[in-house]
């Protein structure tokens, strides 16, 4: 039976979601084709776990000593939000030791993780996406000069952060510099970004069965301002709506969209898209190549909705990535 590496942690805000993510995985990967180990990855080093305790993996060959025998790893599940899994770090060492994966490639990850640049490549390609600019710690800040280009309301969020943290809706001059303040506690460059009215929509992807499959269309009905950690993770009242209240030709249009964003960054494995609707016309606000997949997440509830369970979701990744 093939070992696989459940990557989780990280060095983020984002390591908590992740340690959830990483458990799920595990819990529907166990008892089926292949033996899934969790493996935590911390700014001391990577460990797996096994029956409750902790060994050190040796980075030079992805390799544990387990009870005086060495455990090697078929591939690797990459359930790590955030820096070092979803940036391209994680993916680069993969690619370097030859140890599959079921993410995007490093250029892909790095590229999808910075908010900033991945909308201004694919806006190149046509994608619709808000007017943005972006700083960096450092750099002068004119208000005045902000509002007047990209206007009020507007975001304000990290580059390079996830699970909505360090964001902010901006809806007077006064709350810019607080709100700049706030994304740069998360990152060294920030995002302002135009606000667009519409409702809020999500697409999940998945290359199953060797074939570029969409989950479903998810509507986000929230009581916050917008989709922020709190709504996310904590609050009830936050809806997440499979199919989507929407028309069927804003429907496809989503899905349309989501596709060519896949394909045009030859993306791998399983992606989500966030949108917004301005009319029938989808707004990328980001792409996510590593989603959660907590008990909470999206993505699970979509392939719920899809009839997959998540073994078959989970164990289909681990045969895509190795290639079964």
């Amino acid at each position: 039976m093939k070992h696989i590496a459940i990557l989780y942690g990280g060095f983020s805000g984002e390591a908590v979601v992740s340690a959830q993510s990483g458990k799920v995985v595990y819990k529907h990967l166990k008892g089926g084709k292949y033996n899934p180990i969790l493996v935590e990855v911390n700014e001391k080093g990577w460990f797996a776990q096994i029956e409750d305790s902790s060994y050190p993996i040796d980075l030079n060959n992805f390799t544990a000593l387990v009870n005086e025998e060495t455990l090697s790893f078929d591939g690797a599940f990459i359930a790590i939000h955030g820096s070092p899994g979803e940036n391209g770090i994680v993916q680069g060492y993969l690619d370097l030791i030859g140890t599959p994966y079921n993410s995007g490639s490093p250029l892909n990850s790095s590229l999808t993780f910075n908010k900033k640049f991945c909308n201004d490549v694919l806006k190149q390609a046509g994608v619709l996406a808000a007017k943005s600019i972006s700083l960096t710690v450092g750099d002068n800040i004119n208000e005045n000069e902000i509002i007047d280009s990209i206007g009020l309301p507007c975001f304000v969020k990290p580059n390079g952060a996830g699970s909505s943290l360090g964001i902010s809706k901006v809806k007077t001059i006064e709350q810019l510099k607080p709100a700049i303040d706030k994304a740069f506690e998360e990152d060294e460059t920030i995002v302002i970004e135009a606000f667009i009215e519409g409702p809020e929509v999500t697409c999940g992807m998945v290359n199953w069965k060797g074939e570029l499959r969409a989950l479903g269309v998810t509507e986000i009905v929230y009581q916050t301002e917008f989709f922020d950690y709190h709504a996310k993770y904590h609050d009830d009242k936050t809806q997440e709506i499979t199919p989507a209240r929407i028309s069927k030709q804003q429907t496809q249009a989503v899905k349309d969209a989501a596709f060519k964003i896949y394909r045009l960054l030859r993306s791998r494995g399983m992606v989500r898209a966030d949108f917004i609707l301005k009319g029938d016309q989808p707004y990328l606000i980001e792409v996510n190549t590593v989603p959660g997949l907590s008990e909470a997440s999206i993505i699970p509830k979509m392939a719920a909705y899809s009839g997959i369970s998540l073994r078959e979701l989970f164990e289909n990744e681990v045969e895509m990535m190795l290639g079964e």
